[in-house]
């Protein structure tokens, strides 16, 4: 079968020259410019990445940001204060905490000190609750990306199967809203409890994984002609890769996609997705605060 690689590195340049564009215009007409606040607790190699590229995004559709960096160990009363200090500052739009944060400081405390019109991540369980309201805010970052490949490839879900495979409050649980709510499918959530995996994904019209785990998902478990996403990202290491590593999704790629219609690769999937979303829900929150 011949499949369609969904390409996430060109929609989501084709979602930053649209931001560009609205940012030119809003600077046009003397409207604010979105501003994106970025803390960055220790120095986490992984985590300095994502950030590098946020900013490096930033700049490339005309956002203004502040990058703030605290050593990892700042206590959670402190970060917490500084939390604060940006939900009260109008001039920022927008603001995320880079996660994994220390084991000492809760991730819990310091997403719901987020105020949520600032929440561009969609963490908070005001934004996290609105994906089933008929008023969506700010959607979580990567599920909201996957819509969007969705969309712009035309992919239908009205009345589809799709089987999301992982349950996390960042990925899978939200996504499997999204697609009950916004794609109108019928969703089977799979987890790390569920017995006998592939009777459940070879039923998929829409198969989307967002686990962790290389490899997890073979040829045999998925059926001819299903769309399969693959969201999860993971660094393995081995001398057999020129830098020592590489990054590898939750698909066994090479066997999996000669039986589907659509699939993502990894990396250029869904990871370019999650920043470009970012973008959008800033430029969102920003129209929100200031029409």
């Amino acid at each position: 079968m011949t499949y369609t690689l969904i390409d996430g590195k060109k929609v989501s340049a084709d979602i930053k020259n649209e931001i560009s564009q609205k940012v030119a215009e809003r600077k046009a007409q003397g409207r604010k410019i979105p501003h994106l606040a970025i803390i960055l607790v220790g120095d986490d190699g992984a985590s300095q990445t994502y950030v590098d590229n946020k900013v490096k995004s930033c700049k490339s559709v005309g956002f203004h940001y502040t990058m703030m960096r605290f050593a990892d160990t700042i206590s959670e009363e402190k970060l917490l204060k500084h939390i604060d200090h940006v939900n009260n500052d109008d001039d920022v739009d927008g603001f995320i905490v880079q996660l994994p944060l220390p084991p000492h400081i809760s991730v819990d405390r310091v997403t719901e000190k987020i105020r949520s019109d600032k929440d561009v991540d969609g963490f908070t369980n005001h934004n996290f609750g609105s994906i089933i309201s008929k008023n969506p805010l700010l959607m979580p970052a990567t599920p909201f990306g996957v819509m969007e490949l969705l969309r712009r490839y035309n992919i239908e879900t009205e009345g589809k199967h799709a089987v999301v495979v992982g349950a996390s409050r960042i990925a899978g649980a939200p996504l499997s809203m999204m697609l009950t709510e916004q794609g109108r499918a019928t969703v089977t959530i799979c987890h790390k409890f569920t017995k006998d995996l592939g009777s459940y994904t070879r039923s998929a019209d829409i198969l989307l994984v967002a686990v962790g785990k290389p490899g997890l998902i073979t040829a045999d478990m998925v059926k001819e002609g299903a769309v399969v996403i693959d969201i999860g990202t993971t660094r393995v290491e081995g001398p057999q890769y020129p830098k020592g590593w590489a990054i590898q999704g939750d698909v066994d790629f090479k066997a999996v996609a000669p039986k589907t219609s659509y699939i993502t690769p990894t990396p250029g999937g869904v990871g370019p997705m999650t920043i470009a979303s970012l973008l959008l829900n800033t430029l969102r929150a920003t129209e929100l605060q200031h029409p």
